[in-house]
């Protein structure tokens, strides 16, 4: 089991946007822990790439995620866009955590090409969402099954933290309420 670290992360936010989220059939829940995971992300100098799916018609990232290299795309993996698999691998990282909707599509695909491209993939299962429970739930299965970690939002933080000395621990416990 690898644990996650702050200097070989970076987090991937897959179409967290408006008319996907109102569809998502646990969207308060999605929407509260991508803020958290985005702001902790930020606060740890994480870098942080976000797409879109058709953003014309699905509209923009949720205004809860800020900060972060923003790509549009209209392929189901991401990383069949050449633009993202780019910034991605530019980054240098090797421990990639994804998060987004639909787990059971774009999600799911994404984090089987990541790790076709031999990356450690964690997939944050509480920051994702479908719209039915059961495709989300065949989603993480799936994924799992591909070699991805299934973790939450509390696992990444207190692992990238590593320790309650950390000198930003007391401002990332202050996002989870």
């Amino acid at each position: 089991m690898t644990v996650l670290n702050i200097e070989e992360s970076l987090v991937l936010i897959i179409d967290v946007q408006e008319k996907l989220l109102n569809a998502a059939y646990n969207s308060v829940e999605l929407e509260r822990k991508a803020g958290i995971v985005a702001k902790a992300a930020n606060i740890l100098e994480i870098p942080l790439v976000i797409t879109e799916q058709y953003p014309k018609g699905l509209g923009s990232t949720i205004s809860t995620i800020e900060d972060g290299k923003r790509f549009e795309k209209i392929t189901f993996s991401a990383l069949d866009n050449p633009e993202i698999f780019n910034e991605i691998k530019s980054a240098g990282k090797k421990q990639i955590l994804i998060f987004g909707i639909e787990t059971h599509i774009c999600v799911s695909q994404t984090a089987a090409a990541l790790i076709e491209s031999g990356y450690e993939v964690s997939v944050i299962s509480d920051a994702c969402s479908s719209r039915a429970e059961s495709e989300h739930l065949a989603g993480l299965a799936r994924m799992k099954d591909n070699g991805a970690k299934i973790i939450t939002t509390e696992i990444a933080l207190f692992e990238w933290l590593k320790s309650a000395k950390h000198p930003r621990f007391k401002e990332i416990q202050g996002l989870i309420k």
